[in-house]
């Protein structure tokens, strides 16, 4: 006859318990971090951080972390990632004294680790006074890094505490921002910027069954920023200029994945009615590709035959700085209804993103 089972000591109902499941990382030391994104986009960098696993303590774009960085550079919606840390001296000249040295340099030698950097610059206001520049030559000969004013690739910002008395020092922990994609190998005047695009994707929604179009691809970044994101039906790409074609061939290659691009005038496709669900489309914005005489044009005819390519319950997101013409058209015709994503700051221009629906 079978012995029933000796019932576990430790649990009352004669079952064995298990221990709870502890991430070993939060025992870490954490560290503070900041985010830098466009401004316009915080509301989409704070939803990516809010993604971050162990990420606590946030405070607007700070926050602290006791995991690898390296989970950090993956984010997509933010320009930079800095590490943090702060001395209670009254004036910069303080971060010059034998324990504040010594702690500032032991802080970016940290860094260094983590991103490689072969080189550093100071982005202060008043980097060309004396006490950046011996700064600047004490962190030279303690990091044994040179200091490239202009292209230095560890940037160091030294900004007075906010609420405090002191200063912090904010060290980006990549060589190059993180909107600088890896895939970039080509670029184009007037290309967007690869974090816009993610977040103009996010808020305009992803589908694992949508069939995307991306009408004057320019470079490919709509494109690649879909791709690289998760499934979809299908996604094609087309351009005028073919130039452009090839240059986004290039980036697809650089981002490993496969799409179609092709040289056709996006509003002479020859495609049927309804043949996508998500249109992604960054207009000519006047100064580096098209003029604005040629969009007055353009604007309503693309809106026309976006309406017939655009399934029944499709969508449409535009991107342009042509804010006044653009909103100008939406307001003359009877087929879209649209509302606002965001409007960001980049490169000296203020573009709007747009999501349309079918009335």
């Amino acid at each position: 006859m079978p012995r029933p089972a000796r019932p576990d000591r430790a649990s009352p109902y004669g079952r064995k318990t298990s221990r709870p499941k502890v991430d070993h990382r939060t025992r870490a030391p954490a560290r503070e971090y900041e985010l830098e994104a466009l401004a316009g986009l915080e509301h989409v960098a704070a939803t990516e951080l809010d993604s971050v696993p162990l990420a606590r303590d946030i405070r607007g774009p700070r926050f602290w972390y006791p995991g690898d960085p390296e989970r950090l550079t993956r984010m997509k919606s933010v320009t930079a990632v800095y590490r943090v840390r702060g001395w209670d001296v009254p004036r910069p000249r303080g971060l010059l004294g034998h324990q504040q040295l010594g702690e500032l340099t032991a802080f970016l030698r940290e860094v260094v680790e983590v991103g490689g950097h072969t080189s550093f610059r100071i982005g202060a206001a008043g980097r060309e006074s004396s006490v950046m520049q011996r700064i600047a030559e004490e962190l030279q000969t303690a990091l044994q890094l040179p200091h490239e004013p202009e292209t230095g690739e560890l940037l160091i910002r030294i900004l007075p505490q906010q609420g405090g008395e002191g200063w912090d020092v904010l060290a980006r922990i990549t060589r190059r921002p993180l909107s600088a994609r890896a895939w970039r190998e080509c670029n184009m005047a007037g290309g967007l910027n690869a974090t816009i695009a993610y977040a103009a994707h996010k808020l305009a929604g992803q589908r694992d069954n949508d069939r995307i179009f991306n009408p004057m691809s320019g470079s490919g970044t709509l494109l690649i920023e879909r791709a690289l994101m998760g499934p979809y039906d299908a996604m094609v790409g087309v351009d005028i200029n073919p130039d452009a074609v090839r240059c986004a061939q290039t980036n697809i290659r650089a981002a490993k994945r496969e799409i179609e691009v092709a040289h056709i005038d996006a509003l002479h496709t020859g495609l049927p009615a309804r043949s996508f669900d998500l249109v992604m489309a960054d207009l000519p914005w006047g100064d580096a590709i098209g003029t604005h005489g040629g969009n007055e044009a353009l604007y309503p005819a693309f809106l026309k035959e976006m309406h017939r390519l655009t399934s029944q319950r499709g969508r449409l997101c535009v991107i342009t700085h042509e804010i006044r013409l653009f909103e100008r058209v939406l307001a003359e015709q009877q087929k879209w209804n649209a509302y606002e994503l965001f409007q960001v700051a980049s490169g000296g221009h203020h573009p709007k993103a747009y999501l349309l629906s079918k009335t």
